[in-house]
């Protein structure tokens, strides 16, 4: 039975739009089970999304996150979609040198920024995040 790695470290906030906020929930409880504490984004629809942003920002920059996880499914047509909010999300784990896990393939428009900050893809399997973590330490 794998152990759990109940550590600072296993901290991973989850970042995408929010049309995949159910794919996130699902990703997120595979990660409960692999020992990990994610977090997602609040889906409060009364509160403004400047509000929401901030608190997600925080989120990210706390020092007990060790790393983001992109969630970049189709949308409009457009493979492993990551949209301007995501980008920021993205762009502020680099600044706080997190590390910074991409689920499927790299989303082409920011391919020269992703892998200039160093994301990881996943290609689609959560599970291996565990091996990267544990690499890391």
């Amino acid at each position: 039975m794998p152990v759990a790695i109940n550590i600072p470290e296993s901290i991973i906030v989850l970042c995408g739009s929010m049309t995949f906020i159910e794919k996130m929930k699902d990703i997120s409880a595979i990660l409960s089970k692999e020992g990990f504490a994610p977090i997602i984004p609040d889906e409060d629809i009364n509160e403004c999304k400047k509000e929401l942003s901030r608190r997600h920002f925080d989120k990210i920059a706390d020092k007990n996150t060790h790393a983001i996880l992109v969630v970049n499914e189709s949308k409009n047509g457009k493979d492993n979609y990551i949209g301007a909010s995501t980008f920021a999300e993205i762009a502020l784990a680099f600044y706080f040198e997190k590390e910074i896990y991409i689920l499927n393939e790299i989303y082409q428009p920011y391919k020269d920024e992703l892998l200039a900050w160093g994301s990881q893809t996943l290609n689609g399997n959560v599970r291996i995040l565990k091996e990267c973590v544990l690499c890391i330490r």
